[in-house]
């Protein structure tokens, strides 16, 4: 068995800076788009911003706490049970903006929240009637009270999604680190994989492995095996996995630090001998992750990425995977690079930059039947092309 990653041993200067370029990053966003305060609620965000990291699965779906980012000064958090964020001087009370907290009736505490956000703007200097407030995914009813007020909202997200996309070295580090930790994972996770034992069994021991390593949560169950790789993006199951079939898994992995390893691959259990058909679909699925590598570099446009990648089989067209290749950091990011046969109706415009972090994805199971492989790599766009981040060995006995 592989020995587990020793954790990084980064000094309090080197998490400092982490969190300064994080907030640096954010607020070069701000300013661009000329807004005063932006008020983020996304665990990804409030992590992003200030280092937050409490009940985190909760906050997702019960957005309790949220954070005050103004253009400059102290950050304020509300709702926070712990009152130690290195980026944060200042804890108020959350105004309870979630039916979970507030009830059915939100006006009052819609009322309230509107009322401090703008107290707060006039505490800090920054208020102007007009002036431009970016909100996260609050509600409805939050949204419009605080426009009552007769300041202009705008969506957060975009400016979070703007401002992480960039890496630092720091950032980068950590990554580096989270991965390592999945790799790990994968190698214990495959080490108990022999005939008899379950999907649910198996997917398991990846999260033991990332609590055990400080790791936060995993965004889905993606592993299947046998006749349940085809179509793809099936999660974990009570199936008993059998000798001779493939299993296939995605790791969506929010690790360490709170980065993403989000690293794909398909085994077959042994003893066994792979038939025709799985390496018929596993040589698919590994020329179009090597082929579209190729194609990472600073400026390549969206648009040419998509027109320029690989050929895919006729037969492993319909079920193909939601996009060749996305962005990825603290989870899944911008920007999501489609397949031509998408581009029409979901493609945007743009173009990869240096210390983007892109995940090249593919997953070949074929419309005439058979098992699906699902492969996925992850790369830095560097300024002479890409380099890897993911190293985990592929099946060689597949190819």
């Amino acid at each position: 068995m592989n020995a587990a990653p020793r954790k990084p041993n980064f000094s309090e200067a080197d998490l400092a800076e982490l969190r300064a370029y994080r907030l640096k990053r954010l607020r070069e966003k701000m300013r661009e788009a000329d807004v005063a305060l932006c008020v983020l609620t996304n665990p990804v965000n409030l992590r992003y911003a200030a280092d937050f990291r409490e009940y985190q699965m909760f906050q997702s779906h019960i957005p309790t706490n949220y954070l005050f980012v103004p253009a400059e000064g102290e950050l304020c958090m509300h709702g926070s049970w712990h009152r130690n964020l290195p980026a944060v001087a200042d804890y108020r009370p959350s105004d309870l903006l979630t039916v979970f907290d507030g009830g059915f009736d939100l006006r009052r505490n819609n009322a309230r929240f509107a009322g401090n956000l703008n107290a707060f703007l006039k505490e800090r200097h920054l208020y102007e009637r007009g002036a431009r407030v970016a909100l996260e995914r609050f509600l409805p009813g939050t949204a419009a009270a605080v426009a009552d007020t007769g300041l202009r909202v705008c969506d957060a997200e975009v400016l979070a999604e703007q401002a992480r996309a960039i890496k630092s070295e720091m950032e980068l580090r950590c990554m580096r680190h989270s991965i390592a930790v999945a790799e790990f994972g994968i190698a214990t996770m495959l080490e108990r994989l022999k005939p008899g034992v379950t999907e649910n069994q198996l997917w398991s021991v990846l999260h033991q492995v990332n609590i055990e390593n400080d790791g936060d949560w995993i965004d889905g169950r993606v592993l299947s095996s046998g006749a349940r790789t085809n179509p793809g993006l099936q999660e974990a199951t009570d199936k008993v996995i059998q000798a001779g079939e493939l299993v296939a898994f995605d790791t969506d992995m929010i690790g360490p630090f709170g980065y993403c390893a989000d690293i794909s691959r398909t085994v077959l259990c042994r003893p066994a001998v792979p038939n025709a058909q799985q390496k018929r679909a596993y040589r698919h699925a590994y020329d179009e992750v090597h082929h579209n590598l190729e194609l990472l570099r600073p400026g390549a446009a969206f648009a040419e990425l998509s027109e320029r990648g690989f050929a895919r089989g006729a037969e492993f067209t319909a079920r193909r995977y939601p996009c060749m290749m996305h962005g990825v950091g603290m989870c899944d990011e911008y920007p999501k690079i489609f397949y031509p046969e998408d581009w029409e109706r979901d493609g945007y415009d743009g173009a990869l930059e240096e210390n983007m972090v892109m995940c090249v994805e593919s997953y070949s199971g074929s419309e005439r039947g058979g098992e699906g492989v699902k492969l996925e790599q992850v790369a830095r766009i560097t300024a002479g092309g890409c380099e890897l981040l993911s190293h985990y060995p592929f099946e060689q006995c597949l190819l």
